[in-house]
């Protein structure tokens, strides 16, 4: 019982920090942000902050992780929603590139935490997408929609193309025209691996 409260306590402090700091980064980003305002917002002390993950960049890691979950989340019902697989992967890949407009991610997913954390692609929550690509492709290739290609390579490349399209509208002077003519260029760009009766 003990044990079970005391877990309880350390997963709200846990909660408490990522959502100060993920307020904090959103707003002032990663940089600016001040550990001791932030951990004072939350009520609690630096140490609490280092006990639990170390320090800044690791609180970082913390937040991404959460907004990668969600941003997952967002994309698996977009892909759902979807008539056809195809149409799904195309609508997902064009969500991602569309997020990159919203301040939160385009902030901390896309412009501070490659700077901190590295190449996005190599990120832990990375792999779980590649193989979500990978058998949707996978299963148009077996359905006749996409000729014979190997799997792997086409879905590194398409969230390769994504990323990148993501990275450029986050950064750029007007994101909103960017990301209209970055999501209409990656819609056909994937339509290059249809077979040619089913392109459009």
């Amino acid at each position: 019982m003990v044990l079970g409260k005391r877990a309880e306590a350390m997963a709200e402090t846990r909660e408490k920090l990522v959502r100060a700091a993920r307020r904090a980064f959103a707003t002032q980003g990663y940089a600016a942000a001040s550990m001791d305002e932030l951990t004072a917002s939350a009520g609690l002390t630096r140490g609490a902050l280092y006990h639990h993950f170390g320090d800044k960049k690791g609180l970082l890691w913390a937040v991404v992780a959460q907004i990668d979950g969600e941003m997952g989340e967002r994309l698996r019902a977009v892909r759902e929603r979807a008539p056809t697989p195809w149409q799904g992967l195309l609508d997902e890949g064009t969500a991602y590139i569309e997020m990159a407009i919203e301040p939160e991610i385009q902030r901390i997913m896309l412009l501070d935490g490659p700077a901190v954390l590295g190449d996005p692609s190599r990120w832990p929550g990375e792999n779980a997408c590649l193989q979500i690509t990978m058998r949707t492709i996978r299963a148009l290739v077996d359905a006749g929609v996409m000729p014979p290609i190997d799997v792997e390579a086409a879905a590194r490349l398409l969230n390769g193309a994504a990323l990148s399209a993501a990275l450029w509208v986050a950064a750029a002077d007007d994101p909103p025209r960017v990301m209209k003519e970055a999501a209409g260029a990656f819609r056909r760009l994937a339509g290059g691996l249809l077979h040619e009766a089913n392109a459009r």
